[in-house]
């Protein structure tokens, strides 16, 4: 069955030029010359890719892109911009909105083809990714329907790429959902009064990121961003609670994720409390060491590890220096490796 596109431009010309093209390489192509138009299309059909212009009048791309992302059986299509150069600028905004990329017109009949394949690609990729980065969830649900089901609706939902250190969510914005990475790591941070920022938590594959929001139906209580470049995805939080009333597993599994969250804020509080500069340093850097599931190296700048020791950068720098005198550590840089990880984890003061 030949995959289906949805053009949406309200440049005759130019449009029906494209319609011609994707038809001749085997597409069958729905149009519309109006957002308003496209978005119904979208809905009902629910084309393999959407291209859309930027600007047109009544309802824009960002509209529509905003429309179409609202909607659970249309936010996962790949979605393309076309956008004249003078619109270039503009572009930042589209994409953190979630557009997929973006053709600069005028465009030859190879760059149309070239991004549309390659985002097909990329989408099908991923679907087989999140198949085989779901292996880990059996412990969250049954595997007679609880995972089938929440394997359905990962695939079904449009994951996001995150640089190093774009925000995923701020503090007390709204929960909407529950996030899932992907690949990559994320941190979360507190900010105190004084401007100083206190690490809550790092996530890498397949964590959980505002499970407490989302079951609290309270705004997210830190500001989550991405360590390296990261892929998350998103689950509605209705979807969720649907889940966690369909299987009664589900919901003790959360309980627990709860549960240890708890117990490792209250470890964070006692460390905070009553360990030593150098004790918190060896904690700090074991808990670095484990997240990346026993690897020696890793890469943290001075204030994420001042962050996350609660500390000032100066005393990292200093403490970092003694663990490297000692033969503790090896450092380059950002690039930390664990040389004696018993003598770290028996660190008294």
């Amino acid at each position: 069955m030949s995959k289906q596109i949805l053009i949406i431009e309200d440049n005759n010309d130019i449009r029906e030029n494209v319609v011609e093209i994707l038809e001749l390489a085997g597409f069958q192509v729905y149009q519309a010359n109006n957002g308003k138009t496209g978005v119904e299309l979208a809905i009902k059909h629910k084309p393999d890719i959407i291209l859309c212009d930027i600007m047109m009048p009544d309802l824009d791309g960002y509209g529509v892109l905003y429309m179409l992302a609202k909607n659970p059986e249309t936010a996962a299509i790949p979605f393309i911009f076309l956008t004249a150069k003078a619109e270039r600028i503009d572009l930042r905004k589209g994409m953190e909105m979630g557009a997929d990329d973006y053709l600069t017109k005028p465009f030859d009949d190879i760059d149309l083809l070239s991004a549309i394949e390659s985002r097909l690609k990329k989408r099908d990729l991923q679907q087989n990714f999140y198949s085989n980065s779901l292996d880990k969830l059996n412990n969250l649900i049954s595997k007679k329907g609880g995972l089938a089901e929440l394997k359905k609706i990962i695939s079904e939902r449009k994951s996001r790429q995150f640089k190093k250190n774009q925000v995923i969510y701020y503090d007390g914005d709204k929960g909407t959902g529950l996030y899932i990475v992907i690949s990559g790591k994320v941190k979360t941070v507190k900010l105190a009064e004084d401007g100083r920022e206190l690490m809550t938590g790092i996530y890498s594959a397949d964590d959980y990121l505002g499970a407490n929001a989302m079951l609290s139906n309270e705004p997210y209580s830190d500001t989550a961003s991405a360590l390296e470049d990261t892929l998350v995805c998103v689950i509605p939080k209705e979807q969720l609670d649907e889940l966690i009333n369909l299987y009664p597993e589900v919901a003790r599994e959360f309980i627990n994720i709860l549960a240890n969250d708890v117990r490792e804020k209250e470890e964070q509080l006692l460390q905070l409390a009553y360990h030593s500069v150098r004790k918190r340093m060896a904690e700090a850097l074991l808990r670095l060491y484990r997240q990346g599931n026993d690897n020696e190296s890793f890469k943290v700048s001075r204030e994420d590890m001042a962050a996350m020791a609660g500390m000032a950068t100066e005393t990292v720098s200093r403490t970092l220096t003694d663990f490297k005198d000692e033969a503790l550590i090896e450092k380059k840089g950002s690039l930390i490796t664990i040389l004696d990880v018993k003598r770290l984890a028996k660190m008294k003061n």
